[in-house]
């Protein structure tokens, strides 16, 4: 099952509280003050671990506490303090704070280990209030209460190249085609309820992360359809792959400016990543009508400038123009699949 949002209450334990206690010993008429501080309470930890990549660990929990601190003991013994509670999560994930949806922890490197929430300090014990004026001190401290916190984690999958479009026009097809993760293909649409990653291999030792989600329909920044949900899966990739189906019964200028206008919608940060253009399942009409679709819609872009062939293509060398590439493909005839995984991967350089 796969998780990218809960809602989970943390808490750092409460530390011990200090001793009071006297020196009782044989022969010993005056012993004097020997209680012990209290232990630190446990603090609550984030950690992120490849090995993990939902936050379903998560389902059914509400409330997670680190162990209090115990109480300090006779004979200047401190208590023993509090086992710290370390929270587990995958790369790509938000800390944010319910009350006020600030992002608190934006968690993206493995092994990353950091401090959320400081346990409470252990009382100190009855021995440390000892002095020249008061030497038979009766009390200490009470352990420092805690931290608590409401908090949201959101998963953002960390990828180079999201890949964007409606439902059923070949993004599964092309993930697995290109790379070794085996998502569900089916013809029909909506096959794609989770992201999917995949890593591409791009030859000479150079590879990068393929990130496939449920397809956009019109209306999805207003909550219609799977892709608001998952759209913000793409907010942390490089590069952005729209996937345009040549044979679909919608225009390819009409696919490209509904997907356009919904990415805007969501999120401006989104409407300015640099994108490429694919045109899908160039398999499914005569290499007539490929020519014909490619050159009008290359030609609807703005572009004056495209390489003509019996498949029409265009790519820019310039890393900031978008469209970087506009490329006729067949994941199923592997046309031109090869040029579009170099076309990405050289894209997506620094």
């Amino acid at each position: 099952m796969f998780i990218d949002r809960v809602k989970i209450t943390l808490s750092s334990g409460k530390g011990g509280a200090g001793a009071v206690a006297f020196h009782r010993e044989k022969f010993i008429v005056q012993g004097g003050p020997n209680g012990g501080d209290g232990g630190r309470g446990g603090s609550v930890y984030f950690v992120v671990d490849n090995n993990c990549d939902t936050l379903s660990s998560f389902r059914g929990k509400h409330h997670l506490k680190a162990k209090n601190g115990q109480g300090g003991g006779t004979r200047n013994m401190t208590g023993k303090s509090g086992e710290d509670l370390v929270v587990v999560v995958p790369p790509g994930t938000q800390v944010i704070d319910e009350e006020t949806g600030d992002v608190l922890l934006d968690l993206k490197e493995v092994g990353e280990k950091i401090l959320f929430l400081q346990g409470g300090k252990g009382g100190l014990g009855n021995t440390r209030f000892k002095s020249s004026t008061n030497q038979r001190p009766t009390y200490a401290q009470p352990g420092i209460p805690g931290e608590t916190k409401e908090v949201k984690l959101e998963l953002k999958l960390i990828a180079d190249v999201g890949l964007v479009g409606f439902p059923n026009v070949g993004k599964s097809t092309l993930i697995a085609t290109v790379s070794s993760a085996k998502p569900e293909v089916a013809n029909y649409e909506f096959t794609t309820l989770t992201p999917n990653l995949g890593v591409v291999d791009a030859g000479d030792y150079s590879s990068f992360v393929m990130a496939d989600i449920p397809g956009i329909i019109g209306g999805a920044s207003e909550g219609r359809g799977l892709g608001l949900e998952f759209l913000r899966h793409i907010e942390r990739t490089k590069y952005l792959l729209f996937m345009l189906d040549i044979a679909n019964y919608r225009t390819l200028e009409e696919q490209y400016e509904i997907l356009k206008v919904e990415l805007t919608n969501y999120s401006q940060m989104l409407s300015t990543k640099n994108y490429g253009i694919a045109l899908t399942r160039a398999d499914a009409l005569s290499a007539e009508e490929v020519h014909e679709k490619s050159v009008a819609f290359i030609k609807y872009l703005g572009i004056d400038t495209y390489s003509e062939s019996e498949h029409p293509f265009y790519i820019c060398e310039e890393k900031s123009v978008s469209p970087g590439f506009v490329l006729p493909i067949s994941s199923v005839s592997y046309l031109n699949t090869k040029k579009l995984i170099h076309t990405l991967n050289v894209k997506i350089r620094d």
